[in-house]
């Protein structure tokens, strides 16, 4: 076990969960079917990239609030061969259709939060079967069975997707009558432990392996199932489907602009991960397409500083942790999409230590995004939550924050409204119109032979739009993540990415990997996986210990979910933190809201020590779904 950092708040001795050990595999996912499906393919000779694969199709069909075969995915790899940490592409890019004069000229002033308007072409389904063509072993059917099984045999499903349906019901029955076939049976919402089946997905999965019967090699079959879904069935099955004008967030019917063609021109692929050093590891993320160089620049400025400003325990440390991450969001804003980006700048010293000299004593209530010489963007509006509806449908759906019957609501310390999103406090954010914020999964795996992977896949949850009846799925809503106006880093331009929130993490040291984390949350994934990365390398926790401590995010920047608000200072923490510390933060300026003792974070991870050959699992007890499982 580490040794504890005298420096850091001494970490609990009693975990939730054990610190898993052992030699031979390991598997961490949201979901404990997930898990038990991963670990068992790694039981039965399949290499961690065969475990990863299976584990993330039955995520598919067991959180299908959280994510589906019409959703994105990102990933961060190495293989025991190469050490070098890889980034496999499953973020579509926006149609061809998709231009910010359509969704103008359809009355919009943002991509809505739900509906097909808001759909990028799928990449999830190729980018997981090109991971198994390229690096696993086992055949597509074998690697699929699980996931065909539980879609059509049933499941037991989990509160949290009855959760999300008995938001939405009103919209499916009004509006979306294909996802009401699906999603209530019988017309009622099912109740938790029912099994609930999915026989048109499981047809799906069934044809993408028939797709490859003849071809003589293993290659050819998964390659046959690819073309199969890009331009066969699937594909035309979505380009019917959308040409319906149905109700999207904004309260408006619209069609959506997603074309069979689209599909047939999108392939996933892969890019060398983006790197930087902190504190003796290796940070590995995906590019500035997506959110993950933030987590990055976070270390840039944390880097120099005492150990003591490192622990997200203790008043100082908290402070000095968001206010290095509102200025590294706030980077995100101005910079981030997918296009030019100046990472070298953005991550270079010089750059570090001028933003590093910002923070300050007090919290900051302002935007502050830097300067990159011969560089000029437009910045996006900035909106907070009173202001929020302005011209853009319905506004914003907001939840009542939860408070302890004996504690007195958390004063506001700014003029911004004093309810929070449910999503802005750690959980998933479902409104009855189908927005939707947070939402996402996440799978690790790690092999006895030293293949290991971080993967997060989301989007095209049930909720995301209309059931497309014949496929058993609908389409993601990543196209949120974009905006309208002119010249900003992630406006929306056909065949460009959305900036994604999905952000996975793959830890090296000595250019060997050893540890693969990440979390659904939305904006939150990489707040929260700092929080561990600080209290593991730097405050001596072990996995589990760093799961288990108290979390917290600031909400001081534009959402990436539609409507896009921000609550300037705004600061959500476990009540866990303490009384003093949480006081302490007031006083420095922050507009605290309380979530809860366990409300925020939802990591796994699985690690590796290269000596020993040891392995490691943990996962979140929150929420009381994901699960680690090895030996």
């Amino acid at each position: 076990m580490p040794t504890p950092n005298p420096a850091f708040v001494p970490p609990a001795q009693l975990t939730s969960r054990p610190d898993l050990q052992g030699t031979f595999g390991m598997a961490a996912a949201t979901h404990w079917i997930a898990t038990a499906t991963a670990q068992s393919v790694l039981e039965r000779g399949g290499n961690a990239f065969d475990a990863a694969v299976a584990g993330a199709f039955v995520l598919h069909v067991v959180e299908p609030h959280l994510n589906g075969p019409g959703g994105d995915l990102t990933a961060v790899f190495a293989t025991a061969s190469d050490p070098s940490p890889v980034v496999l592409v499953g973020q579509g890019p926006a149609p061809a259709g998709a231009t910010p004069e359509h969704y103008r000229a359809e009355g919009l002033d943002l991509v809505p939060g739900s509906g097909a308007l808001a759909a990028t072409v799928p990449g999830a389904v190729d980018a997981w079967l090109l991971l198994l063509r390229d690096h696993g072993t086992w055949e597509l059917a074998d690697v699929l069975a699980p996931a065909i099984g539980y879609a059509r045999d049933g499941h037991p499903v989990a509160p949290g997707v009855v959760r999300t349906i008995t938001a939405v019901q009103d919209l499916f029955r009004e509006h979306w009558p294909t996802s009401a076939a699906q999603w209530l049976p019988g017309g009622a919402v099912p109740v938790p432990g029912d099994l609930v089946r999915n026989e048109a997905l499981a047809a799906v999965l069934d044809r993408l392996v028939d797709a490859g019967d003849g071809s003589d090699s293993r290659t050819a079959r998964i390659d046959a199932a690819r073309s199969e879904w890009a331009e066969g069935f699937v594909s035309e099955a979505i380009d019917r489907s959308v040409r319906q004008p149905h109700r999207h967030a904004s309260g408006t019917d619209h069609a959506g602009v997603i074309r069979a063609a689209d599909l047939a021109a999108f392939r996933a692929s892969y890019e060398p991960a983006t790197t930087a050093e902190f504190r003796g590891c290796t940070i590995a993320k995906t590019g500035p397409w997506g959110q993950g160089p933030a987590l990055l620049q976070t270390l840039r400025l944390l880097e120099p500083l005492d150990d003591a400003l490192l622990d997200p325990s203790t008043e100082v440390g908290a402070h000095t942790i968001v206010e290095a991450q509102k200025l590294a969001m706030a980077d995100r804003e101005a910079f981030y999409g997918d296009g030019d980006v100046p990472l070298d700048v953005l991550l270079s010293d010089a750059y570090s230590d001028e933003r590093r000299a910002l923070i300050g004593e007090r919290a900051s209530a302002e935007l502050r995004p830097g300067t990159v010489a011969g560089l000029e963007r437009a910045m996006p509006p900035a909106r907070t939550s009173s202001s929020a509806g302005d011209g853009a449908g319905v506004g914003e759906p907001t939840v009542q924050v939860a408070r302890d019957t004996d504690r007195a609501p958390v004063a506001q310390a700014a003029p911004v409204a004093p309810v929070v999103p449910v999503e802005d406090r750690g959980e998933p954010f479902v409104a009855p119109d189908g927005e939707t914020r947070g939402d996402t999964c996440h799978i690790d795996v790690v092999d006895r032979w030293g293949n290991i992977v971080s993967a997060t896949p989301s989007g095209g949850w049930l909720q995301s739009s209309p059931t497309i009846p014949e496929l058993g799925f609908c389409l993601g809503t990543r196209l949120q993540m974009t905006w309208l106006e002119p010249g900003t880093a992630s406006t929306l331009r056909p065949g460009e990415r959305p900036r994604t929130t999905l952000t996975p993490t793959l830890v090296l040291r000595d250019g060997v990997p050893v540890a693969a984390l990440g979390s659904p949350g939305g904006d939150q994934q990489d707040q929260w996986q700092l929080l561990f990365l600080l209290r593991w390398i730097v405050g001596g926790y072990s996995p589990q210990q760093a799961i288990d401590a108290p979390a917290l995010h600031t909400t001081s920047f534009p959402g990436s979910f539609w409507p896009r608000t921000w609550e300037p200072a705004g600061l959500v923490v476990e009540d866990r933190l303490g009384d003093d510390v949480i006081a302490g933060l007031e006083a420095r300026g922050h507009v605290v809201t309380r979530a809860g003792d366990w409300a925020l974070g939802r990591l796994t991870c699985v690690t590796r020590d290269p000596a020993t050959g040891v392995l490691g699992a943990a996962a979140n007890p929150r929420g009381a779904q994901g699960y680690a499982a090895g030996r």
